[in-house]
């Protein structure tokens, strides 16, 4: 039976008896409410009422079964605002049946985001208030009427209560329910998704506050849509992966006059496309659509979009060095290169596009993809960099670098998360990846680590002037995928149990563990630090001069005083222009290779707190879902009225992962690309091998000529 039909069976009669007797249904309603036991309204303060008094619910945050939506779903439903889609039925009730029924211009810069966007705070108008109490009263007689309390998502169990996340971890509560925790993960991923789909449902932004949605492309290039697959199939939300699925089938096409960043596309898009497609096969179970089924029309509807996206991005490997240019115009295939730093592609996003392209060739046979990837990396480490750390830029004419800079934040971060993750995605059969991740590594403890002042926190600094110039104390929350990464490094995928039983342990996987460790514990000490609870952007740190080599002495503090005159706070420093937090996820997403690798709960309760405070401090008004903000040092925060997709496809997922079972995508089956796009492990088998070797080095790591 379409599930549908028992909503369109009995709304006609529901709304007929309500103009009627409005007055009186008013009363009678109130009163079935209080008879039918608690209200939303009273069970949230009920449940502030047993929080630890050290969280304390925000006014603006929505509440996850608000009469409001649901009735404002029909409203919408005929209404501009849902009927940009092909289907405007789609926009309506693939947005709520989830809740009643349980069934089964310019891109933006990852890694360079502008600064400032307006405060977003405000009161509601009366007008609105006197709306929200109507529409309330009438869903409750709704709700009332069809039984339909309590159900928020496909898989969440009907008796799970509004705010119940907030009572979840609370100082009273003696064991964690992990699993209802991981629940109220998918109510924040459902509650920001259906958010977008009532506003902004095909646009390629969200701008929550002002309930807005913006064009990259004059078609839209499904930017939100396109990220989020992977997030809704692990999630289990089949209603809002199909209405999703339509889109992309009836209206996303890449055939049009549009420059996008190579990267930016490759990682999000084709990633996000080659996920679910490896995602709806292997896990057949997982939000099932008769359209994946085998044979069907539509089963390799991911995969064909993700060949078609490639063919196009693929010109930009078609320079002289065979370095990619850093844009694509796709519907002219025509390579572009950067409008800045004299036309030279960051050194990072040249090569952040390995593991999407040498999995498409696996999938295709389509050897070419491999080659343009894979000849990238011969051309970046024929530059002979010192130590194994890169500049941040390189040019796509002749495959040398520009300029000296060298840093593991933005321009720099991914080129050493892919040595290691292209390493495993061939079943460790390149082991020139590994090397040059082993070199790497050593470099950063040569040259770039140090501790704080006076705590001795574990950094990774940056050399704006190369090797040999002045180490500055300055870490960007993207530094913070390297405690994963080194742990996934350090035991290819295992437990940390299971990989000192293997004779491929040594004394350098220890230390790399321990260092893993310590940089985790500076990078919570980042949220920590802040008053919402939340990173900022980018964090300084006091340090010695000149600072203290890897090999000295130190000791960070376990705790983190909450006292707001605590010693350790004198180690951190964020300047005023860096307040901003974007959503971003490389905190909990080392937190979650560190839950999974140490199996140290620790690393759990630290997500769970991160999560609370992004409940607690990003949400937006009127059922926005949540926003990045201005300022996160400030109570109240100042909303930045932008969704990022990457809050979609990485920060929450990352949060349902780390509070999921940890069968669920094993992590020595997988790799995940760098927006968290989960992908297999294989053979090269007969077609493809590492067509290139690394030139000979002298013992200080210098090409010999």
């Amino acid at each position: 039976m379409n599930v549908r039909d028992p909503f369109n069976l009995h709304r006609t009669s529901a709304l007929s008896i309500l103009k009627t007797t409005a007055s009186r249904a008013a009363v009678d309603i109130t009163e079935r409410a209080v008879e039918a036991g608690v209200t939303a309204i009273e069970r949230s303060k009920q449940i502030v009422d047993e929080l630890d008094m050290s969280f304390s619910v925000p006014k603006n945050v929505p509440s996850f079964t608000n009469p409001q939506r649901l009735v404002e779903d029909h409203i919408w439903g005929n209404t501009a605002v849902t009927a940009r889609g092909p289907n405007k039925n789609a926009g309506l009730l693939g947005g709520v049946q989830d809740r009643f029924f349980d069934n089964r211009n310019t891109l933006p810069m990852y890694k360079d985001k502008p600064y400032a966007y307006p405060a977003s705070h405000r009161s509601r108008p009366l007008w609105r208030r006197k709306r929200t109490f109507i529409f309330g009263l009438l869903l409750v007689f709704l709700l009332y009427y069809f039984g339909a309390f309590g159900r928020n998502h496909d898989t969440t169990d009907s008796s799970t209560p509004a705010w119940s996340w907030l009572k979840s971890g609370s100082g009273s509560e003696p064991v964690a329910d992990w699993s209802q925790r991981r629940d109220h993960v998918v109510e924040a991923f459902t509650l920001s998704f259906d958010s977008y789909q009532r506003y902004a449902w095909g646009y390629d932004e969200f701008h929550p506050v002002s309930k807005k949605g913006r064009q990259m492309a004059p078609k839209g290039m499904g930017w939100i849509i396109v990220d989020a697959l992977d997030t809704m199939i692990l999630m289990n939300l089949t209603s809002r992966l199909t209405h999703a699925r339509e889109w992309i089938s009836n209206s996303l096409t890449y055939d049009q006059d549009q420059d996008v960043s190579t990267f930016e596309t490759t990682i999000r898009m084709l990633g996000g496309l080659l996920s679910a497609h490896y995602l709806s096969n292997e896990f057949p179970e997982l939000a099932p659509l008769a359209e994946d089924d085998p044979g069907a029309p539509g089963e390799d509807l991911y995969l064909e979009k993700a060949k078609d996206l490639a063919d196009r991005l693929v010109v930009a490997f078609d320079s002289p060095s065979g370095i990619p240019y850093a844009s694509v115009n796709l519907g002219k295939y025509e390579p572009l290169p950067a409008h800045d730093e004299g036309g030279a592609s960051s050194t990072a996003e040249t090569t952040t596009l390995q593991l999407e392209f040498k999995y498409l060739a696996k999938l295709t046979g389509e050897k070419y993809f491999w080659d343009k990837v894979e000849k990238v990396m011969e051309v970046v480490d024929g530059n002979g960099a010192e130590a194994g750390l890169v500049p941040i830029y390189i040019y796509a004419t002749d495959g040398t670098f520009r300029g000296r800079n060298i840093r593991l934040g933005s321009r720099g971060d991914s080129y050493y998360e892919y040595l290691i993750k292209q390493y495993l995605q061939t079943n460790k059969q390149e082991p020139v990846y590994l090397e040059m991740w082993d070199e790497t590594l050593q470099g950063v403890r040569d040259h770039l680590i140090t501790y704080t002042e006076p705590s001795r926190f574990t950094i990774i600094g940056e050399r704006p002037d190369g090797l040999s110039g002045a180490l500055s104390p300055k870490m960007d929350h993207l530094v913070c995928f390297m405690p994963g990464t080194i742990a996934l490094g350090a035991t290819g995928g295992l437990t940390e149990a299971e990989a000192k039983k293997m004779p491929t342990w040594t004394q350098k996987s220890e230390a790399d563990m321990q260092l893993a460790r310590e940089l985790m514990q500076t990078c919570w000490g980042m949220y920590k630090w802040m008053a919402t609870g939340l990173a900022a952007e980018i964090t300084y740190f006091k340090i010695a001069n000149p600072p203290l080599p890897e090999s000295a002495p130190h000791q960070a503090p376990l705790d983190f005083d909450e006292a707001p005159d605590a010693v350790w706070r004198k180690d951190y420093d964020v300047h005023a222009m860096d307040v901003h937090n974007l959503q971003r996820p490389e905190t909990v997403e080392s937190l979650f290779y560190m839950w999974r690798i140490t199996g140290d709960v620790t690393y759990r309760e630290w997500g769970w707190e991160m999560f609370k405070s992004f409940m607690n401090h990003t949400a937006v008004e009127d059922g926005g879902g949540f926003s990045s903000l201005s300022n996160a040092n400030k109570i109240p925060p100042v909303l930045r009225d932008n969704m990022e997709s990457f809050w979609l496809a990485e920060t929450l997922k990352y949060f349902y992962l780390l509070f999921s079972p940890t069968d669920l995508l094993p992590l020595d089956k997988i790799v995940i690309n760098t927006e968290a796009h989960p992908l297999p492990r294989f053979d090269m088998g007969q077609l493809f091998s590492t067509g290139w070797k690394r030139k000979p080095r002298d013992a200080n790591g210098k090409i010999i000529k």
